[in-house]
């Protein structure tokens, strides 16, 4: 395969990277800190992650590669990677993660078209925010075991049970829920999809803190909640086989690279600019060992990004899914070493956060603190 970028998409990724150069000039610190959940920091942050959202629906860049008929442009896998790396590179937001990363991709899969036409335009056009309504107190990684129920009376279905880990479900206007249909199954059978409206009666919401009084995890109560039949995603009892498939679009892990080459810019000018024992930290060559090895890890996984969406637009989602799982494992295990390896050469500074004696706005404490639970956690593009 060829790596080099045609003169057409050479000329689109200065067109992204030239929007969000501007655009990015007015956000609120926390993203110029490069914090991870930076949208939800405070209300002016979220605030400008919706005004980014519509700015990218308008451009129809959240949906490139889309169907035009649902909000899309039908353009080339590859032109959503770029965008998706040029995006990271200023560590923008505007893009939904759930609602266009997961539940986009399962409405594509497995909706009719009647659910098409009516969900999917939200999101691409930047006017709907999702949350991932899977885990619970006894179903995290065991996903399977999740015994929140969905039954089925007359023309809706009456869901009770509780989810938890719920990323920004308090800014949410809508939930990617699964659910049981069949209360009597087992594990992975009996389950179905569901698309829910954060405002219906019998939801609350209550936040679960960082240690550092941050919040992006929720807990999610449902009683007695009503969602019609027609919000049921895909078959009956089927759900389980439409969760495996909801990872159908741009899943290339560029954006953990592109992360990751943020950080250790940074970290390379810090060595450069900082002194111990009167001389400064580059001359160390544990230190440019550690850091040269870190780097060339980050041009493979680059690379590696860009022949996974290659391998998508010649043989589709399937062909690439085992390298795109592997990107994912990759990319958030170097995220952890460039962490961890920084707030080593940081020592004491490297535990500050948001401060004028703070590293590199305090970015590497953040990201130490958050690194490992990406590990586990869904997804990134």
């Amino acid at each position: 395969m060829d790596f080099a970028l045609t003169p057409k998409q050479k000329n689109l990724k200065k067109e992204f990277e030239s929007f969000f150069k501007k655009e990015m000039q007015n956000a609120p610190q926390e993203y110029k800190y490069h914090m991870k959940h930076a949208a939800y920091e405070s209300d002016k942050s979220f605030g400008f992650h919706r005004y980014m959202a519509k700015k990218l629906g308008e451009k129809g860049w959240i949906s490139r590669a889309w169907p035009e008929k649902y909000g899309g442009q039908a353009a080339p896998l590859i032109e959503q990677l770029i965008f998706n790396e040029a995006r990271e590179k200023y560590h923008a937001p505007g893009v939904d993660l759930i609602g266009v990363g997961m539940f986009a991709p399962t409405l594509m899969v497995g909706a009719d078209e009647e659910q098409k036409k009516r969900l999917l335009p939200p999101i691409a056009s930047g006017d709907c925010f999702y949350c991932q309504g899977w885990s619970e107190p006894d179903a995290g990684s065991d996903l399977a075991s999740l015994c929140t129920t969905a039954i089925k009376k007359d023309d809706h279905f009456i869901v009770n049970g509780q989810k938890v880990w719920t990323s920004g479900a308090q800014h949410a206007d809508s939930m990617f829920l699964l659910a049981r249909t069949d209360p009597n199954s087992k594990r992975g059978k009996g389950l179905s999809i569901f698309h829910l409206d954060m405002d219906y009666p019998g939801i609350e919401i209550k936040p679960i803190y960082y240690l550092n009084r941050k919040h992006y995890y929720n807990e999610v109560f449902l009683k007695d909640v009503k969602i019609p039949v027609c919000d049921r995603i895909g078959p009956e009892n089927e759900g389980w086989k439409l969760t495996r498939e909801t990872m159908n679009f741009e899943r290339s892990g560029v954006a953990h690279f592109a992360t990751g080459k943020i950080y250790l810019n940074a970290m390379i000018e810090y060595v450069k600019k900082t002194k111990r024992d009167n001389k400064y930290l580059y001359e160390n060559p544990v230190i440019r060992n550690k850091i040269a090895k870190l780097y060339s890890d980050l041009e493979l996984g680059h690379s590696f990004s860009y022949k996974i969406a290659w391998m998508q637009q010649q043989g589709g989602m399937k062909l690439a899914a085992s390298a795109a799982s592997q990107s994912k494992v990759f990319g958030t295990e170097l995220i952890q070493r460039i962490a961890n390896y920084s707030s080593e050469i940081m020592g004491l500074y490297g535990q500050v956060e948001q401060s004028k004696w703070a590293p590199i706005g305090g970015s590497i404490a953040d990201t130490y603190q958050s690194c490992i639970g990406s590990n586990i956690s869904s997804r990134k593009q």
